[in-house]
């Protein structure tokens, strides 16, 4: 993940500016398949491989979080890359998903089912079709909260900056730079929102052929693999959590903290304008249109409220 690396690296610096720069290598584990992982010499690059239907790859921060940013530039797989799903997420140490495969991203949290995990994955296609960037949020156990889009460029030629962003007021999903969608705390209306449960970051590349491309229409062809997903410059900026993560305390002070006393807790106009102009263009899935998901008929509470 080609020639036209330096000047996107270039065109997404923004988006990593003022994150602290972390090392895939120094500051992350790969806890499941590490045969399948490849370090650059200095650390700061990897690519991951899905080789076979059961043997891909995951990445997870050494550092557990309540709050943060976390920053990465992706090249995603090539050509016909149908069946596959690359994923960067946050979920709470309790949860177990991701080492059984199953429909959520790069996340791991805690035992138990109210566990938190905020989604951002990237759903292969056919050669000549586009990916699907989907997102989701977990939170109390409670999810079911997806949004999907269309990418408005090729994100298999180079590298493209992916960013989720989470603060006591609201979890952003970037493109480099671009928001494309806002989910905003509104525990005060009786909508979960994670707030207490320390989570570490994830990606991973794993197969779901049963359902990721087309509803599992379109399945994965093997004599493809493996599949690699590339990555270059992680950045974490995060409010760290102790030994143990929730008897080791968490960072309070950090700036996604904060946000909500220095007035961070919006969009800025440019980049609603920017939202709304991703989301009326390529948004091509919303949980909170799809009636026939709804609980009991109901309409979720947060989707008639404010998300920016």
């Amino acid at each position: 993940m080609g020639s036209s690396r330096a000047l996107l690296l270039v065109a997404v610096a923004a988006a990593v500016a003022g994150l602290a720069a972390a090392n895939f290598r120094d500051d992350c584990d790969i806890p499941w398949e590490p045969q399948n992982a490849r370090f650059t010499g200095d650390g700061n690059g990897l690519s991951m491989s899905l080789v076979s239907n059961y043997s891909g790859c995951m990445l997870r921060t050494k550092k557990q979080f309540i709050y943060g940013t976390v920053s990465t530039l992706i090249q995603l797989v090539p050509g016909d890359s149908a069946g596959t799903v690359t994923t960067y997420y946050h979920p709470d140490p309790d949860t177990t998903r991701h080492m059984i495969c199953i429909p959520t991203i790069p996340q791991a949290s805690s035992v138990g089912e109210n566990h938190d995990e905020i989604d951002f994955e990237f759903l292969g296609n056919e050669t000549g079709q586009p990916y699907t960037f989907h997102t989701n949020i977990y939170a109390d156990g409670v999810g079911n909260k997806e949004m999907q889009f269309k990418p408005w460029f090729d994100p298999t030629t180079g590298y493209h900056n992916y960013t989720i962003s989470w603060s006591p007021c609201m979890i952003v999903w970037y493109v480099d730079s671009v928001p494309i969608r806002v989910f905003r705390n509104y525990q005060s209306r009786g909508v979960a929102f994670p707030t207490s449960r320390p989570m570490f970051a994830y990606s991973s590349i794993w197969a779901a052929e049963d359902w990721a491309t087309q509803g599992g229409r379109v399945k994965t062809d093997w004599s493809k693999a493996p599949f690699v997903a590339n990555y270059d410059n992680i950045h974490l900026d995060i409010c760290e959590c102790g030994a143990g993560g929730y008897g080791g305390g968490c960072a309070t002070s950090c700036p996604a903290a904060a946000a909500q006393y220095n007035g961070a807790c919006h969009l800025s106009p440019t980049e609603l304008g920017q939202m709304q102009w991703v989301q009326g263009n390529y948004r091509i899935y919303d949980y909170c249109v799809d009636y026939k998901r709804w609980i009991n008929g109901q309409k979720p509470v947060e989707c008639d409220l404010e998300q920016y």
